[in-house]
């Protein structure tokens, strides 16, 4: 099954841009995912090919309107998700990552200017999506990053079906430090444990180093983790020892 990406923007000449290089590029050339950029311009409904609007209520900017946006979508909508990249948005993850990966594909809707107007996601069934607590200035970046996030996920696009098992996020913690030739460097040595050939001592040693980090770099994610192991399989929770 072909992951198919449909991208409703007023840039697509964006597209595919660095998804067209490396290894979503190679596997676009393979066909293990395809990619079609629509213009949301092609829907306007005056001979200006009007887009957007001044705010109602007033204030700066314009902001895409529904008709339009509406026009485009049911253009495209096959029952494969449709998200809106914005920061109103959800935090995207890397499990709803995964879950896109494992399916048919999804329809992009990219903001422009101060955004979609609301009633869009009451008429039809957008999953609002963004990718930091940041602004950018319209959503293809967001776009590019979800699809990457994606395709690398596809069957055969990485090389070894394992490549991904131990990165960040996957297990819920941040991944642990990676080190390679020369042994010593600026004076800096490999952990000897990692030169051991003891395989369980680097495992132990690759968990502990994750859970570390990110209990120090992102105290958001470790207490999901941390209270997440340390619920009974009942549900119930458990007194966590002293550590």
């Amino acid at each position: 099954m072909t992951f198919r990406a449909t991208v409703l923007t007023l840039y697509p000449e964006m597209f595919p841009g660095p998804l067209g290089i490396s290894l979503a590029g190679r596997a676009l050339a393979e066909g293990k995912w395809s990619l079609e950029a629509r213009n949301i311009r092609d829907h306007a409904i005056d001979k200006h090919r009007t887009v957007d609007d001044t705010p109602a209520g007033g204030g700066a900017g314009m902001v895409l309107r529904a008709d339009v946006l509406a026009s485009a979508i049911d253009a495209v909508a096959d029952g494969r998700p449709i998200l809106a990249m914005t920061p109103r948005g959800a935090p995207l993850t890397q499990a709803r990552v995964r879950s896109l990966s494992q399916g048919e594909g999804a329809i992009i809707l990219c903001g422009r200017f101060e955004g979609f107007d609301e009633r869009i996601f009451d008429a039809r069934p957008v999953e609002q999506l963004s990718i930091g607590d940041y602004i950018l200035s319209g959503g293809e970046l967001g776009a590019l990053v979800l699809l990457d996030a994606c395709i690398r996920l596809l069957p055969g696009v990485m090389g070894a079906a394992s490549s991904g098992d131990d990165e960040s996020f996957e297990a819920g913690l941040l991944e642990y430090p990676h080190y390679t030739r020369p042994q010593v460097w600026e004076g800096r040595t490999i952990p000897e444990v990692l030169r051991s050939g003891d395989h369980a001592a680097v495992d132990a040693w690759r968990k502990s180093q994750a859970e570390t980090d990110t209990r120090l770099r992102r105290p958001d994610l470790w207490e999901r983790y941390d209270s997440a192991r340390v619920q009974s399989p009942s549900g119930a929770r458990r007194e966590k020892k002293d550590r």
